[in-house]
C-alpha cells in the first residue's frame, strides 16, 4: 500500500491465479468527458410533469430517462446554461445538477500469488474454504446445516458488476434480474453488467459463491445474485448510476441489496449546499423508493475511520479532483449507509477488533462483519487475515475493506428471507442486529499497534459505535429471526 490514507472501500487485493486467468490492466484514469454532460433533474415532487421534454428541451437539453416515481430526469445538455435555463423556465423544478464531476471512486492493488495449493485443507466447504475464516467467525458452516438460501431470494449485487461465467457465480446468477446502470438508463445486455473492474465479482462471491466442489464458498450458496452494475470499469459510481440501481432493485422487487461504496466524490453529502442538493434528494428519494417496495438495504461504512456520530472535516473529497478540506455538519450526510431504514456495517479483523481502517459511529453503526485487517490481525494460514472470494477470469482474490465486511450481513440477510419467507426490510434488519453477537468497547483509545495513526474513541455498551449491535452470526440469524 502506498499510503497509509484510505479513501476507498476496497483496500487490497491479493489475486489467486486459478486455470489459466491473467490480471485485468491496471485501472486508466477517467478521461475527459464530451462537451454533452449528463444531468439528474429533481422535480419538487414525486413527479415528473407531463411536458418535462419540452421543457427540457427548450432549456437546450434532452431527456435521457425518466424516473416518474420518484420525480427524477436523468437529461443531457452541451449547453453550459442549460441549468440556469431549466431553472428559470420551470418553477416545478427544485434542482439541477451535472453529474460529470460526482464521481467516487473504488480502487484496489493487486498483486498474484502463484500457488493456489498454499490452501489449507478445508475441514468445510469448498477446496478453498481453509481460507475462509471470515465464513467460520460468523457461524456460516453450522448455518448451512439448517438453510444455504433458496433460489427465491434474489440478493442485488450494486456494483461493478458480475463476472456471470466465472465457475463459482455461473449457477447462481440471475440475468432475468441483472442490469448495467452506468449510463442513468437500465440496459439488460449481459454485456452493460459484465465485471470490468473486479470490485463487484469479490463481493458477490462473499454473498453467493456456489458450494458445487471448486473454489470458495458464499454466506449463502444457493440463493441468487443478480448484478446491477452502477461502477464503471474504473469504478467510478456517478449519481444517475446510484439512482438507476436502486429504482431497478424496487421496480424488480429485489429482496436484498449490498452497496459497498459511497455516493458522488463528496464522502459527505450535504443538502445545504447547492451544487449538491438535487443530487443528495434524487440517491435518497431512490433509496427509499427500494426500501417501500420491500428491498433490504445493506451499506458499507467506508474506510476512512471516522466516527459519523460526530462532526468532522473532510479532507479527501472529491475522490475524482484534488481533495478540499472543508467542515462537515450535521446536514451532511455519507450515502447510502445514513439514510434511515440501511443497514450499516462496520468491519472486523480476525481476532474480533474493529479493523483499522473501519468508520464507526453510535447511531451509524447496526452490526460489524468480517471485513479483513492483514495489519494489526493477521493470521498465517496463507489469507493474512484478508477475505477470499471470487474474481474475474476464472479467479479468486484477497480482499480487506468495509466493502468486504457488507456483502457478509447481506449474504445473513437473504438466509433470514430463505428461512422465514418475506418479510420487511425491517424485520430483516431486526433480525440481524437481534441475533448478533454482542462485542463490547476495547479500552479507549483504541489504537492498533500502538502508533498511533489510527486511533478511534468507541462508545456505548452492548450497542456501541464500533461494533453496533455486533458482529453478524449466521446461525443464530437463521435459528431465531425474526
Amino acid at each position: 500500500m502506498n499510503s497509509k490514507r484510505i479513501l476507498v472501500l476496497m483496500l487490497t487485493l491479493v489475486v489467486i491465479v486459478s486455470m489459466t486467468s491473467a490480471l485485468p490492466a491496471a485501472a486508466a484514469t477517467v478521461q475527459a468527458g464530451a462537451a454533452s454532460q449528463t444531468y439528474i433533474v429533481l422535480y419538487k415532487t414525486n413527479a415528473v410533469a407531463r411536458d418535462a421534454a419540452t421543457i427540457i428541451a427548450r432549456a437546450g437539453g434532452q431527456v435521457v430517462y425518466k424516473y416518474p416515481q420518484i420525480g427524477v430526469v436523468i437529461a443531457s445538455s452541451s449547453d453550459p446554461a442549460f441549468r440556469t435555463n431549466l431553472m428559470k423556465k420551470d418553477s416545478r423544478v427544485e434542482g439541477a445538477a451535472a453529474t460529470a464531476g460526482f464521481g467516487t471512486q473504488v480502487n484496489a492493488t493487486f498483486q498474484v500469488v502463484e500457488d493456489v495449493n498454499t490452501a489449507q485443507p478445508a475441514a468445510w466447504g469448498d477446496p478453498y474454504s481453509g481460507w475462509q475464516w471470515d465464513m467460520i467467525q460468523i457461524h456460516v458452516p453450522e448455518a448451512h446445516q439448517i438453510n444455504s438460501g433458496r433460489p427465491s431470494v434474489i440478493v442485488g449485487d450494486i456494483d461493478t458488476g458480475l463476472d456471470y461465467t466465472h465457475p463459482d457465480l455461473a449457477a447462481n446468477v440471475d440475468f432475468a434480474n441483472s442490469v448495467g446502470c452506468v449510463s442513468g438508463v437500465p440496459n439488460t445486455d449481459p454485456a452493460a453488467w459484465m465485471d470490468d473492474n473486479g470490485h463487484g465479482t469479490h463481493t458477490a462471491g462473499t454473498i453467493a459463491a456456489a458450494k458445487n466442489g471448486i473454489g470458495i464458498v458464499g454466506v449463502a450458496p444457493n440463493v441468487k445474485i443478480a448484478g446491477i452494475k452502477a461502477g464503471n470499469a474504473d469504478g467510478y459510481f456517478f449519481p444517475e448510476a446510484v439512482v438507476c440501481a436502486f429504482m431497478w432493485a424496487g421496480l424488480h422487487h429485489i429482496d436484498v441489496t449490498s452497496n459497498s461504496y459511497f455516493a458522488d466524490p463528496w464522502l459527505f453529502n450535504c443538502r445545504n449546499d447547492p451544487e449538491q442538493r438535487a443530487i443528495w434528494k434524487a440517491e435518497q428519494r431512490a433509496i427509499r423508493y427500494a426500501m417501500q417496495q420491500g428491498v433490504v438495504v445493506v451499506a458499507a461504512q467506508g474506510n476512512e475511520n471516522l466516527d459519523l456520530s460526530k462532526q468532522n472535516v473532510d479532507t479527501i473529497s472529491p475522490d475524482n479532483g484534488t481533495p478540499l478540506t472543508r467542515e462537515v455538519t450535521n446536514a451532511c450526510v455519507v450515502i447510502p449507509v445514513e439514510i434511515p431504514g440501511v443497514v450499516g456495517v462496520t468491519a472486523d479483523g480476525a481476532f474480533l477488533e474493529k479493523a483499522f481502517y473501519s468508520n464507526y459511529g453510535v447511531g451509524v453503526a447496526d452490526v460489524t462483519a468480517p471485513g479483513g485487517d492483514d495489519w494489526f490481525q493477521y493470521l498465517d494460514d496463507g489469507s493474512y487475515g484478508d477475505v477470499l472470494s471470487t474474481f474475474p477470469g476464472n479467479s479468486y482474490a484477497l480482499g480487506a475493506g468495509t466493502s468486504m465486511a457488507t456483502p457478509h450481513v447481506a449474504g445473513v440477510a437473504a438466509l433470514i428471507l430463505s428461512e422465514f419467507g418475506k418479510l420487511p426490510p425491517g424485520a430483516v434488519q431486526a433480525g440481524i442486529t437481534s441475533n448478533a453477537d454482542p462485542l463490547p468497547c476495547p479500552p479507549n483509545p483504541f489504537d492498533p499497534g500502538g502508533l498511533g495513526y489510527f486511533v478511534a474513541t468507541c462508545q456505548g455498551g452492548d450497542y456501541n459505535g464500533f461494533f453496533g449491535h455486533g458482529q453478524v452470526n449466521a446461525l443464530n440469524s437463521v435459528l431465531y429471526a425474526p
